[in-house]
């Protein structure tokens, strides 16, 4: 004995196995159980190849709404040459573009490991070139003779968190000494050639420091 549910959703009933194979093949239908553990189990009459093409497009569609993220590894050397450091970096932005992020090392070898500044230096140096097209959601960390920072695809990872900034009050003296002289420029312009030439240096290590991570260098 089996209930049968037909095409339409509707209950039919409770028949023998033969009359209800029998009612759905005079639909031009496959009778199909769909509850095996059910008392009586529970028969439904559909279109065997259509079902199972409607369960393949639903396998496939939920497939397609996945969001696979890759890590694609690019290694350097702190010595490695400039042309290469830009092969490189070009193959770096192509990764981002495509959504994947990047995982950057730098691997020392015997002593060199001694001048991780120089390391941490390039990696800088990839951070600049790259530009906003990237977000760092790992620092330049330092684990045995390997340097290692993770990128992701702007708009991808968290939002660097901008470090609170207080206002210092400068002496009045000092404020007025300042709007003196035969360099200076209009009232809270800098004067020209004030800017340091470290700024881009110090605005990259603000923008790691921002990202969270410590990226401190362990020797």
């Amino acid at each position: 004995m089996v209930r049968v549910i037909d095409d339409d959703g509707k209950m039919m009933g409770v028949f023998q196995v033969p009359d209800a194979v029998k009612m759905a093949y005079d639909k031009g239908l496959d009778l199909i159980e769909i509850a095996p553990d059910a008392n009586p189990p529970t028969c439904k009459m559909m279109d065997f190849g259509k079902y199972k093409y409607q369960l393949k497009k639903k396998a496939a569609e939920s497939k397609k709404k996945q969001l696979v993220i890759t890590v694609k590894e690019v290694q350097f050397r702190p010595n490695t040459d400039q042309h290469d450091v830009d092969f490189k970096t070009r193959h770096i932005q192509e990764f981002l573009k495509e959504g994947d992020k990047c995982r950057i090392i730098v691997t020392f070898r015997g002593r060199e490991v001694t001048h991780a500044d120089l390391g941490k230096a390039l990696l800088l140096k990839i951070i600049a070139t790259l530009g906003d097209t990237c977000v760092i959601e790992q620092a330049p960390l330092i684990e045995g003779k390997k340097m290692s920072m993770l990128l992701a695809p702007a708009g991808t990872g968290k939002p660097p968190v901008k470090p609170a900034v207080k206002p210092v009050a400068k002496p009045q003296g000092a404020a007025q000494g300042a709007t003196q002289g035969s360099g200076a420029g209009p009232k809270g312009s800098p004067a020209p050639g004030a800017q340091s030439s470290s700024g881009n240096e110090s605005s990259l290590d603000a923008r790691v420091a921002a990202t969270g991570t410590t990226g401190d260098l362990k020797k």
